[in-house]
């Protein structure tokens, strides 16, 4: 195997990037109820991984990712990378026998947790540096290899008595980094930069049928890529300037997309993602540790998590020193921590312009408006009325009532789209925005729990582009 030592600028602005990096590695690396024995748990770490390939071409999964991207390096610039994935490790709990030696069980009660199998992630780590003048033609190619090993670990008892031991082993994984880069047509001094992860493991799933759990020891785990350069910058994937659109769309990215990270206003580092990412992502301030599940919000985890008994506690705390950790997290949350969770304001902008100046005593001689009713309350202007309210949408009155065909995806920001596309709905309310905008509650015809959504007032919302109405009220 052949690594490089990492620049100390370049390490510097990794550390940075590293962060966000870190989030990648771990995403679901243990769900809540954070227990070996939840369903949630049976089947982990869906983002990243590159499975061997023999184990691929009978899979939905992959053995590579690619990466490509815009480069304009100064010159005598080099080009730092570093690949970072888990290597799983197969945790197994014995007992000691009364008469010596030690027998594999499901479980082995401690007063404190409950130990239990389970494969844990090991962090790997592959860098390398090289002179971007190197990279053209066939470019350069790191191999690398993580040997099979075999680990254990005495577990006592509260007085120290040795009462088993955890085994943990680690299969073979091999692979290999290939960086190029290749000049762009035209007069722009910018490099085409194609970086591509391989596993190269050799296994074969054996005569028995292996199952994923079988291939996922000699897999690359959460797999994802960090590029510095040491002089110049990357060209921005999502937003790149216009002399670059047709270079950026003819780059082709396969199980991973690169974005600008590090600190905010450079561009010297990029993260290749398996999750789509914006530039420059960066994690919440208010964020109190890692929780290694990012489909929740931190505030619900945290107090899900608190209200879990005590023997869900003791379950989590043997199911990986992680899970131990966030149980500590949310036990020892101080409340002025968790309050900061609830929400936070980045930025504020003014959404209307100046209006006419407010009598000095607002009276229900006010057209619309109810003095004695609060701000919040929509009695308190009676010019609007969500459940009255009608609109037009391809020359079809809309409202209440109203039954329309759902096809979101203009603005493609919600994954549950997918779902509602070509679905039918009925209208609940026409609501208006202090934009001007408007926005039609609905339930989703079909759905078991329409009336007990109607009855909490929770609906989905759309925007009147992406609905069909199907027939007046």
């Amino acid at each position: 195997m052949t690594t490089s030592v990492l620049p100390d600028e370049t390490a510097d602005h990794f550390a940075t990037a590293r962060q966000v990096a870190d989030a990648v590695l771990f995403e679901g690396y243990v769900l809540y109820p954070y227990r070996a024995s939840a369903a949630k748990n049976k089947l982990r770490w869906q983002f990243g991984v590159l499975v061997p390939p023999c184990w691929g071409t009978e899979s939905a999964e992959h053995s590579f990712q690619r990466t490509e991207c815009l480069m304009e390096p100064r010159s005598g610039a080099r080009l730092s990378a570093e690949l970072r994935f888990l290597h799983a490790q197969r945790r197994t709990v014995q007992r000691l026998c009364p008469a010596g030696g030690f027998e594999t069980v499901e479980e082995l009660e401690l007063p404190d947790r409950v130990l239990v199998p389970w494969d844990e992630g090991s962090e790997e780590r592959v860098t390398l540096v090289a002179d971007i003048s190197k990279l053209t033609g066939e470019g350069v190619t790191v191999p690398f290899t993580r040997p099979a090993r075999e680990e254990t670990e005495p577990v006592h008892d509260a007085d120290g008595k040795l009462v088993g031991r955890l085994v943990r082993r680690c299969a073979e994984v091999q692979g290999q980094v290939r960086l190029t880069a290749s000049e762009l047509d035209g007069p722009y001094a910018a490099l085409r930069l194609t970086a591509t992860v391989e596993n190269t493991s050799g296994w074969q799933p054996d005569d028995t049928g292996a199952d994923r759990d079988a291939a996922l020891p000699h897999s690359l785990v959460g797999a994802h890529l960090l590029l510095g350069l040491s002089a110049g910058s990357f060209v921005s994937m999502t937003d790149p300037p216009e002399w670059a659109g047709g270079a950026v769309a003819a780059c082709r990215n396969e199980h991973a997309w690169p974005v600008l990270a590090g600190a905010d206003g450079r561009a010297d580092v990029v993260l290749s993602s398996p999750i789509i990412l914006e530039d420059h992502p960066a994690i919440a301030p208010e964020s109190p540790g890692a929780l290694y599940d990012a489909l929740e919000i931190d505030e619900i985890l945290a107090l899900r998590t608190a209200a879990l008994t005590d023997q869900e506690k003791r379950e989590a705390r043997g199911t990986d020193p992680r899970a131990a950790e966030v149980i500590e997290l949310a036990d020892t949350m101080p409340p002025e921590v968790l309050e900061r969770l609830h929400g936070a304001v980045r930025a504020l902008r003014e959404v209307t312009g100046p209006g006419p100046a407010a009598p000095d005593d607002l009276t229900p001689d006010v057209p619309g408006l109810r003095p004695d009713t609060p701000w919040w309350d929509p009695e308190s202007d009676r010019s609007v009325d969500p459940v009255r309210d009608r609109i037009t949408v391809d020359g079809h009155s809309v409202g209440a009532g109203s039954r329309v065909l759902l096809r979101p995806g203009l603005r493609r920001t919600d994954a549950q789209d997918l779902f509602l596309q070509g679905r039918t709905a009925q209208v609940e309310a026409v609501l208006h925005d202090v934009d001007g905008g408007v926005h039609l509650a609905v339930t989703v015809e079909g759905d078991p729990g329409a009336d007990i959504r109607r009855e909490q007032g929770r609906f989905l919302y759309f925007q009147p582009d992406e609905i069909a109405p199907l027939e007046d009220a």
